[in-house]
């Protein structure tokens, strides 16, 4: 069963989108370290991710003028694959339009095999840059 709740314990958070993203910073040779993840995430809207009973993922979102943005979503590398980032992005849209927002937006890196779940999902890109797709999913309640 997959839940979600807000996040109390930040480092631990932090420490999941640094293990997951570590491949990526490697290869794109970016100096990233927990402390800096800690820092950035801080003053996010913050979730943990559950799945029967333990933590194993976080989501990031800010809001802005252009809808809400998904700084992050993260899933432990061994709880891939079961439909708990297809739920995620579920929670995503409820809470965003919960929020007032009727648009999703995020930035993820090319390489990044979670480009496909986003475009399946219904997200268009719409601009890239070297590293990076940019991308969106207008909402409705």
């Amino acid at each position: 069963m997959i839940s979600f709740q807000p996040t109390a314990d930040l480092l631990a958070s932090a420490q999941i989108t640094f293990d997951n993203m570590r491949s990526y910073y490697e290869h794109y040779s970016v100096e990233w370290q927990l402390p800096q993840i800690h820092t950035q995430i801080a003053d996010l809207e913050n979730w943990d991710i559950i799945y029967n009973g333990e933590i194993v993922g976080a989501i990031r979102l800010a809001y802005g003028s252009q809808g809400c943005y998904l700084r992050d979503l993260q899933v432990a590398q061994q709880f891939q694959n079961k439909g708990i980032g297809r739920d995620a992005i579920a929670e995503v849209k409820r809470l965003a339009i919960k929020a007032g927002a009727n648009q999703l937006r995020l930035r993820v890196f090319k390489i990044s095999p979670a480009v496909s779940l986003y475009q399946t999902i219904g997200f268009t890109i719409d601009t890239q840059k070297e590293r990076f797709y940019y991308m969106s999913l207008k909402i409705v309640e």
